[in-house]
Order: structure tokens, then C-alpha cells, then sequence
């Protein structure tokens, strides 16, 4: 068995010390000494006695304090009467002593593997046409649902792995904001997504893969549940809606917005991942809900811009100078205006270069 693992870890690189001892906290002290050996029960005491104290996992403060009154070797500190080491050092050190010397037990946690779900069916029949994968792909989330109920454990993303004949498999990943165990939610996620697939070759065979398994909090129902404003039934059901437009749209096309600490306009949002909680920023003037991608220069008559008539300045001006460290230099007047058919608009003026007016946004 050691052989087999010293060969397969230095096939993958890793420099490693192993030794075996009858107890596992002796097999670590024997590892970090470098002693790659195996060490007998009868011979454990003897074999331990030569190590340096330094390999206990002890803070160096107590390392420090055995050195001062002369311990420097684990042979050393067994020496020592166990009660006045446990009054100076505290018994935790006396309790890895006898751990090591397999006085006390040792229990080790057993390693656990990460959670992960796969399941694959053969097809009885080649298919060519994307919406006949949906009977396969209802089996394998029904499976996938048990699976997660039996743990408690939701998943953010799963994969579906269409298998082609005589040909690399297609992939179809579909992703949620948060993870989530409803089996008709997947169906519909899932839809969305394989209808969007082109198929290379016929499919004959459908595999679904999920790794990221993370534990669901246990959520308590009402016994008078409250609607909530919008449609919305239940905290959840936005993140199915936006969950199911990023299925039919694309991730890219679904976002959230949140404001930024930047008075300049066009760069005081940015978009974020749906839910996201954004950090607080300072309160500015009104700002309209349209901006313009691009501002729009208007005409000027008798010293009044112009936008579909001659517009009546109502409030402002708010003055914006920002930008001087990352060549984006602004300088501007804001105004709110009306023009002559009751549009409430938000406009600047240039404080530099010829003073021109610009639309950059629409309040309603």
C-alpha cells in the first residue's frame, strides 16, 4: 500500500513525507521529522524520545518555555512529572503526550468525499430533435430531486451530457442564482435551455451530472401565507423568474443594477448578480430612471436650449466636477427642464470648451 501511493503521488509532483506508527499523532510527529519509517509498538517510546519538541503542535510560547528550563527533545519532556506539566503548560499538552503514546484515544474524523449526483439513460431510439430529450431529462431530474431531497441539499448548476453516435458528446449547463431541490423549477430551467440546442448528430443516450450539493436552510411555512406585491407568492419565486429569463435569454442578458460612489452619471451604476445586497452610497440630487447611453447636443436660441420647443429651466443648477484622475474629466451644470409639451428633462451645461447644452436624460 505504501508503495502504491509513493509512486502515485510522485507521478503527480507532490513531494511527501509518510510514516507509519501505531498511533496516527505519532505517524505525524515521525512525518514532519522526516523518519520514513515503520515503527514497531515495542520501539514507539524509543523512536519518539530523539524528535524535537518543535514538531508538537504547541504555540511557540510554550515551545520557548521548554527550551528555558531545558527541554528540548520529546524524550525529554516524557521525562517530565506529568502533574507539574500540566499545572505550567495546561493539560492539553499532557493530553497530546498521551495521545501520541496511544495512553488516550485518538479518534480521527472519517474522510468524506463531496457530495456529488450522476445518473445516465440510453435512449431507445436515436433522437434528432431537441424536444424529445425532455421525457429523458424529466427522469434524470426526478432522480437528481431525490437524490438531494434524501440530504436536505439543493444545487446552484447541473449538467446535462448528450451522448452522440460516433461523435463527442454536446453539453447543456443550466444555472441558478441560488441552489435550489424543486424538480419542476429544473423542468422548466431545463426546457428553456435544451430547446435552444442545435444537435450536431442524433442523441442516444443523456447523462446529468451535479457537484456543488450545498445544504438548503429548513424554511418554516405560514399557515396564512401573504402575498407579496408584484405577483410574487413566496421570497423565492424572483429568483425563478429570473432564473427562467436567464434560461430562455442568456446569463448576460438577465442582471441586477446597483448604484455606485461616483458622482459622474454615467458611471455611478453598474450591473451586479441578481439578490446581490450593494453596499450603501452617498445620496445624491434626483437622478431621472432614463439616462442616455450618450448625451445629446441641443440647440440653442436667445441663450435657451432647445428640445422639441424652448425649455423652461425649473430647477438647478447641481454642479458635477469629477473625473480629473482617470482622464475623464467632467465639469457641468445639471438642470431639471420642461419643454413645451410637459417632459421633465435632465440637462447640463459645459462648464468648459464652448459652454454647449446636452440632454442626458429623460425623468418622464
Amino acid at each position: 500500500m505504501l508503495r502504491r501511493q509513493r509512486a502515485g503521488l510522485k507521478a503527480m509532483g507532490e513531494i511527501v513525507a509518510i510514516a507509519v506508527a501505531p498511533t496516527p499523532t505519532a505517524a505525524a510527529w515521525l512525518a514532519r521529522a522526516g523518519v520514513e519509517k515503520h515503527i514497531a509498538p515495542s520501539r514507539l517510546e524509543s523512536a519518539l524520545a530523539r524528535l524535537p519538541v518543535a514538531l508538537l503542535e504547541e504555540d511557540a510560547k510554550a515551545i520557548e518555555a521548554l527550551g528555558n528550563i531545558g527541554v528540548r527533545t520529546i524524550g525529554e519532556l516524557i521525562a517530565l512529572p506529568r502533574a507539574g506539566m500540566a499545572r505550567r503548560f495546561g493539560q492539553r499538552l499532557s493530553d497530546e503526550l498521551d495521545k501520541a503514546l496511544g495512553i488516550r484515544p485518538d479518534p480521527r474524523p472519517w474522510y468524506q468525499t463531496p457530495a456529488s449526483f450522476s445518473s445516465r439513460i440510453e435512449l431507445p431510439t436515436a433522437v434528432d430533435a431537441s424536444e424529445q430529450l425532455l421525457f429523458a431529462a424529466r427522469r434524470l431530474v426526478l432522480q437528481l430531486c431525490g437524490y438531494l431531497a434524501g440530504r436536505s441539499a439543493g444545487v446552484a448548476r447541473f449538467t446535462f451530457e448528450l451522448l452522440h453516435e460516433g461523435g463527442e458528446p454536446s453539453h447543456c449547463v443550466v444555472g441558478l442564482v441560488a441552489p435550489a431541490a424543486d424538480a419542476e423549477h429544473f423542468m422548466r430551467l431545463s426546457r428553456e435551455r435544451l430547446q435552444r440546442i442545435v444537435l450536431p448528430r442524433p442523441v442516444i443516450g443523456m447523462a446529468l451530472a451535479a457537484e456543488a450539493i450545498e445544504p438548503l436552510p429548513k424554511l418554516s411555512s405560514s399557515l396564512f401565507p401573504d402575498g407579496v406585491p408584484g405577483g410574487m407568492q413566496s421570497a423565492g419565486e424572483w429568483q425563478k423568474l429570473v432564473e427562467q429569463l436567464r434560461a430562455r435569454l442568456g446569463k448576460e442578458a438577465v442582471s441586477g443594477l446597483a448604484l455606485c460612489a461616483e458622482h459622474r452619471p454615467e458611471y455611478a451604476s453598474l450591473g451586479i448578480e441578481p439578490g446581490t445586497a450593494a453596499n450603501p452610497v452617498a445620496q445624491f440630487g434626483a437622478r431621472p430612471l432614463w439616462l442616455l447611453a450618450q448625451p445629446l447636443a441641443l440647440q440653442e436660441k436667445q441663450g435657451l436650449p432647445h428640445y422639441r420647443g424652448a425649455l423652461e429651466l425649473i430647477k438647478g443648477p447641481e454642479r458635477i466636477e469629477s473625473g480629473w484622475w482617470d482622464g475623464g474629466d467632467v465639469k457641468r451644470d445639471y438642470f431639471h427642464a420642461r419643454n413645451p409639451d410637459g417632459a421633465l428633462l435632465w440637462i447640463y451645461r459645459e462648464r468648459q470648451l464652448d459652454g454647449r447644452w446636452q440632454l442626458h436624460g429623460l425623468f418622464a
